[in-house]
């Protein structure tokens, strides 16, 4: 399960949690503009935008979790099993596979605006990358610094969905999460007004009861709420490392720890957290083990080339002795 998010100060950021069992060895990956992407059902891309992000690169491939374009507009795929349904080919369509989606998109798109314009002729086609590596079940949240999107493909097909919030979980659909939201109407981050009865009076004992109710769990609804909460009443100076700082606060406030979510194969946590500066092209990362900010800036890479460049993750924890 992952949560994504949005948050604007000066420049604007994009990134994610991915939490899962195990680590499928994912790198920060650069394609550049003449990296050829071979679509299974749309030719080739010889030229695109350029594109950074976190991926796991197969056949010289890279199947990107999240990324961002030079344009600024940036895209994550995150878990929807159950829910996300792929079609069959369809002749008047353009049929993209899901592991294609994000490429697709970034590749040509500079704003939420040309991709909605695409996914009014798009199909996710339901092919596996290979019969060892098999389609994810996933939707996706697609934002530029003045809009956002979720897109989800289900058995009634694509469903596009404004994204006011920012923020995006995993199941149930996003309908539902925005319609949950109302059941937290109440919560404040002032001090709460007592409207129990007018024949008690009764104070604050603690700072923060504003948020009392404010859920604390592990599903994906509960994570919505509260990276929607944090996000929503987050402040921070409008600098780089006040923005980045802020941005990883968020997302650790909806972050996994290892042993607190058994799944089938071990348990779930958040394998890495990212922040991307769209406006600049820098992806910042950490991960479970190495809770030091590292950044891979794009714009240092050959962005004409066509190969691609893989940062692989430091994993080990950056520990400064201060004595």
């Amino acid at each position: 399960m992952c949560t994504a998010a949005t948050y604007k100060t000066t420049d604007h950021y994009f990134g994610r949690n991915l939490d899962y069992e195990f680590s499928y060895s994912e790198t920060v990956t650069v394609t550049p503009r003449n990296y050829p992407f071979h679509f299974r059902r749309m030719g080739v891309m010889s030229s695109h935008y350029a594109m950074i992000g976190m991926a796991f690169v197969q056949a010289d491939y890279p199947l990107y979790y999240d990324a961002t374009n030079e344009k600024g507009l940036s895209m994550a795929g995150l878990n929807f099993p159950g829910n996300a349904d792929y079609k069959p080919e369809d002749p008047g369509k353009d049929n993209v596979t899901p592991f294609e989606f994000i490429p697709w998109i970034l590749g040509q798109c500079a704003t939420v605006g040309e991709v909605r314009d695409k996914l009014s002729r798009m199909s996710l086609l339901k092919e596996d990358f290979n019969p060892q590596l098999p389609l994810s079940p996933l939707h996706w949240m697609i934002s530029d610094r003045d809009e956002s999107i979720v897109v989800e493909s289900v058995r009634e097909g694509v469903k596009i969905y404004d994204n006011p919030v920012g923020v995006m979980t995993n199941n149930p659909t996003f309908d539902f999460h925005l319609l949950n939201l109302s059941n937290y109407m109440g919560l404040t981050r002032d001090e709460p007004v007592s409207r129990f009865s007018q024949e008690l009076t009764l104070t604050p004992y603690s700072r923060g009861m504003g948020a009392i109710g404010l859920p604390g769990d592990l599903s994906s609804a509960s994570r919505f709420v509260k990276a929607a909460f944090t996000k929503l009443n987050s402040m921070s100076g409008s600098s780089e490392s006040e923005s980045v700082s802020q941005f990883f606060h968020i997302l650790a406030s909806v972050a996994q720890q290892r042993g607190c979510c058994r799944v089938e194969h071990g348990f779930e946590y958040t394998i890495y957290s990212s922040c991307c500066n769209t406006d600049k092209g820098i992806y910042y990362y950490t991960t479970y083990e190495n809770s030091q900010i590292t950044g891979v800036d794009m714009h240092r890479e050959n962005l004409d080339g066509t190969a691609l460049v893989n940062y692989p993750l430091i994993q080990g924890q950056q520990i400064r002795m201060q004595n």
